[in-house]
């Protein structure tokens, strides 16, 4: 493996044990993958693995960690770009809509990734054994720098691969470990925030999960703002701050995502559009190619002709 660049100053005695580490992960990881996602006996682990860099595939990131073992991947969301490689890790602490491309990978040094959703419910458990720290910014999404500590617990939660009989007992002991890590790390402010009924980002999410299940509907920040406990200024920034876009523009994004699903699976553009809210077609046709590259149908087909038949993952 190459050179880990590391964001930060760090002595040659960590830069190896990071190596052994992502090392051992891969070997597990490419031992066990099946194809470009698979889930595994690991409660919350899924494992990454291409051949190939991707064009940018929009994608609904659920509350994860995402690591990269080897290569590396760009995601887009709002206005903002973020890498991650072995020298970092990405934390979604919200519901993102997203558009994640695998920007390194060839057939010899495969792309190569692990990800571990977030348990709201294990990390309020977690912090009850924890000092109070104070919760940080409304953040929802990060990238931060690996450090050998998060490296260390997590390459033991995935040895368990190799391990079965005894997933069900170390499993959530590894879990705790690395949600400990985690919490203490430079995004714990964030992931302490999701786990606390009443904060800001608790706040967020309670109305992300309006849009997200009436996302076809009129939206009113109003009723948003009164669902999430703020005044409509406060919930707007907020919201922003947490999802680098503002409540319109986040249901947007589920709605063209939803019709290019549609589009693909089976739908025509106008059943499509309807579908997913919209009552002008041209406004559809319009904001659908300004985000795709390409009008609703001609997007569709393209598509169906690479094989594409669901929404890529997160990691």
């Amino acid at each position: 493996m190459s050179n880990i660049l590391l964001p930060y100053p760090a002595a040659s005695a960590d830069i190896a044990i990071m190596h052994d580490h992502l090392n051992r992960m891969r070997t597990v990881v490419e031992r066990h993958a099946k194809g470009i996602y698979s889930e595994t006996i690991l409660p919350r682990i899924a494992l990454h693995v291409s051949p190939a860099t991707t064009k940018p595939r929009p994608a609904v990131y659920e509350p994860s960690l995402c690591l990269v073992l080897q290569g590396a991947k760009q995601v887009m969301i709002g206005n903002r770009i973020l890498r991650y490689d072995p020298a970092s890790y990405f934390i979604a602490a919200v519901e993102l809509p997203a558009a994640g491309c695998i920007i390194e990978a060839t057939p010899a040094r495969p792309y190569v990734a692990v990800s571990m959703k977030l348990d709201r419910t294990a990390l309020s458990t977690l912090m009850l054994d924890m000092a109070d720290i104070s919760e940080g910014q409304t953040t929802g999404f990060a990238v931060s720098a690996v450090t050998p500590d998060l490296l260390d617990a997590f390459s033991r939660f995935v040895s368990l691969l190799d391990a079965p009989d005894d997933t069900p007992v170390l499993a959530p002991m590894h879990e705790r470990e690395v949600l400990y890590r985690l919490l203490k790390g430079p995004q714990g402010g964030a992931l302490r925030q999701i786990a606390r009924t009443g904060s800001r980002l608790s706040q967020v999410r309670q109305a992300i999960a309006w849009i997200r299940s009436h996302f076809d509907e009129a939206l009113r920040v109003e009723q948003l703002a009164e669902l999430a406990g703020m005044s409509p200024a406060s919930f707007h920034r907020h919201f922003k701050a947490a999802t680098a876009m503002s409540p319109l523009q986040y249901q947007k994004m589920l709605r063209l995502q939803e019709a290019r699903r549609l589009l693909v699976t089976s739908a025509d553009v106008a059943r499509a559009g309807h579908m997913v809210g919209y009552e002008s077609a041209s406004q559809f046709s319009r904001e659908y190619a300004r985000m795709f590259g390409a009008p609703p149908s001609r997007d569709a087909e393209r598509l169906r002709g690479e094989g594409v038949e669901e929404i890529s993952h997160a990691a």
